[in-house]
């Protein structure tokens, strides 16, 4: 996810409860071989502790697609995931995202590039069902043609975004499609937590889960041993301050302060208090700012 899955969030998330593969928040392949390439660079940070990790790139052009899949090699990524269900409008006015369902001969190619510029690592795909519609049993076979190492699903067509609740039942479709390929498939889309991502793996025969907005605010989302309920709310704010810290290390050089505020929302959650909180971590501009605002609120707070 854009401006949430960066450096200093896979940080936390591989210390507090490491999932089997971690994704990079997805990046532009044009902006890669741009001039402004060492900003975009930053966005494709990461640590060995978070390995095995893959990168997700987007673009609508199979030779731009081609030498950003060599640099993402180059820089020594496990694995190379191609965009295709972003309903971003300026991804899609590109021709990238979601978009490329409408036009699977580019998406085709784009896997084709992408396996030509990066040989030695895994390609694979995250998409949805359709555009406006369930498209998936002609759709996921033009995908399939180009054997991917694996195709996500997200279970929603591009016009629904996230505002409907996601049809698990097609990814089942897609597992029975994918049959007797060599591509893996993977679910995503209101998965709550571990013991439903088991149960919707089970019920679909799906070989994965890609798991997103669950985890925002919960570093401990994959530690089985944690439960988000059984966290303090005094571990919660100080694991929300090295947060922030680790952004400004890592990130603040290129990043505005102000993309903190998504997770403070999202951190400052389900407990007295939180709503009064949210507000005055919205006002914040520095982690001078956070941390104060943090010690008054713990100094009456009462768990």
């Amino acid at each position: 996810m854009a401006n949430v899955t960066d450096a200093a969030f896979r940080h936390l998330i591989a210390t507090y409860g490491k999932p089997d593969v971690m994704y990079t928040e997805f990046v532009s392949a044009n902006g890669l071989l741009s001039p402004g390439q060492a900003v975009l660079l930053k966005d494709l940070l990461y640590s060995q502790e978070e390995r095995p990790i893959i990168a997700q790139l987007f673009t609508s052009n199979p030779g731009v697609m081609f030498e950003a899949s060599k640099l993402i090699a180059k820089l020594g990524f496990d694995g190379l995931d191609i965009n295709m269900g972003c309903p971003d409008k300026n991804v899609m006015k590109q021709g990238a995202g979601a978009s490329l369902i409408k036009r699977p001969e580019v998406a085709r190619e784009l896997i084709k590039a992408a396996k030509a510029g990066a040989p030695n690592i895994p390609v694979c795909v995250k998409t949805r069902i359709g555009d406006t519609k369930n498209i998936l049993s002609t759709w996921l076979p033009e995908l399939l043609a180009e054997q991917p190492a694996m195709i996500t699903v997200h279970a929603r067509t591009r016009k629904e975004m996230s505002k409907v609740p996601a049809r698990w039942e097609t990814v089942a479709e897609a597992v029975q499609i994918a049959r007797g390929s060599r591509t893996l498939i993977s679910g995503n889309g209101d998965v709550k937590d571990l013991e439903d991502a088991k149960q919707k793996t089970e019920m679909t025969g799906c070989d994965g889960i890609m798991i997103g907005r669950a985890m925002f605010g919960n570093p401990w989302f994959f530690n089985p041993e944690k439960k988000i309920e059984d966290i303090s709310v005094a571990e919660r704010l100080s694991v929300m301050i090295d947060h922030t810290k680790l952004f400004l290390e890592l990130l603040g050089d290129i990043k505005s302060f102000h993309i903190m505020r998504k997770h403070y929302k999202a951190y400052a959650n389900d407990f007295d208090g939180a709503k009064e909180l949210r507000v005055e971590l919205m006002t914040t501009e520095g982690i001078t700012e956070v941390e104060a605002v943090v010690h008054k609120f713990l100094s009456t707070y009462k768990e």
